[in-house]
């Protein structure tokens, strides 16, 4: 006898077109009893106290920051309130609204980092390439303090331009990214010199923007990655650390192109994309409708 799965007590989002669409559990269209009443209680504490911000608190946003604190309502609203007072500190409006890389050309020399068409699921690809990283070169072009805003503007553009896009072009709501981290050529030593900027990001993106890393496979590690993944891995959260794929060199092209389109993948990846100009400067994706059909 055939054991059914219960019916969500939420419904599904508008503007679904695919029809094999199945939301993952904590989702909309796919919250138990419990996981709903949480997202109500936090909904109501936030607006009986004053903090609830419709514009970026809907409720797939008020459910990533439930998932990253399993449900519990205490902990996700403490998180939630940090989060909020974080971006007023550093000015996250003003960021968004007048924040320009100028140096974004020259810094993609000595450290590409660059979203890059989706996934098979969808998702957006983001690339970051640390083996390239020049921090002499660096400094002469830009600060840490200016990257640390760049990367925060981009996970505003991520959140309420790419996902949207990536969402309408496949028919169904996509929350997360899928990241590809290229360590070829990096050292111990280099590691040690931009460590501060990688645990700050990492750090923003766990804490101010949880729950958007779908996949993360790290390739071409060298053979002291060892050393350097311990030093890292504390900082993670389990739920970090468990989607992360570390990918021996050998398997690299096949485990890439599994979840990427072979046109999607940049061609020093194993794909066949050769934007014009350099994948790391195109911005091709759904979000950039210049960039071709999609």
């Amino acid at each position: 006898m055939s054991t059914l799965e219960p019916a969500s007590v939420s419904p599904l989002p508008e503007g679904i077109t695919d029809p094999n669409y199945k939301p993952l559990p904590g989702r909309l269209g796919n919250l138990t009893p419990a996981q709903q009443h949480a997202l109500d209680t936090l909904k109501r504490q936030l607006v009986d106290e004053g903090h609830f911000v419709a514009e970026r608190m809907d409720d797939a946003t008020l459910l990533r920051f439930l998932r990253a604190r399993k449900f519990d309502v205490a902990k996700t609203k403490i998180m939630l309130l940090s989060a909020e007072q974080w971006r007023k500190d550093l000015g996250v409006e003003e960021i968004v609204k007048n924040f320009v890389f100028t140096e974004k050309k020259e810094v993609d020399k000595y450290y590409p980092q660059y979203y890059h068409k989706m996934d098979k699921d969808g998702r957006p690809v983001y690339i970051q390439r640390l083996g390239k990283i020049d921090i002499n070169a660096l400094n002469a072009i830009t600060t840490q303090d200016r990257q640390l805003r760049r990367f925060v503007l981009e996970y505003e553009k991520f959140l309420t331009e790419r996902l949207p896009a990536c969402s309408k072009a496949v028919g169904h709501p996509v929350e997360t990214s899928c990241t590809i981290m290229d360590l070829a050529g990096v050292s111990v030593t280099s590691f040690y010199r931009v460590k501060d900027y990688v645990f700050q990001a990492a750090g923003i993106g766990q804490d101010r923007y949880p729950e958007c890393m779908g996949k993360f496979y790290i390739i071409n590690a060298p053979w002291a990655f060892s050393t350097v993944w311990s030093i890292v891995k504390p900082w993670l959260d389990e739920v970090t650390v468990a989607k992360i794929d570390i990918v021996s060199s050998g398997m690299v092209k096949e485990k890439l192109l599994s979840q990427i389109p072979a046109e999607n993948l940049p061609a020093e990846f194993g794909g066949a994309c050769r934007c014009v100009g350099g994948c790391s400067l195109s911005d091709a994706g759904p979000w950039n409708p210049q960039t071709g059909e999609w």
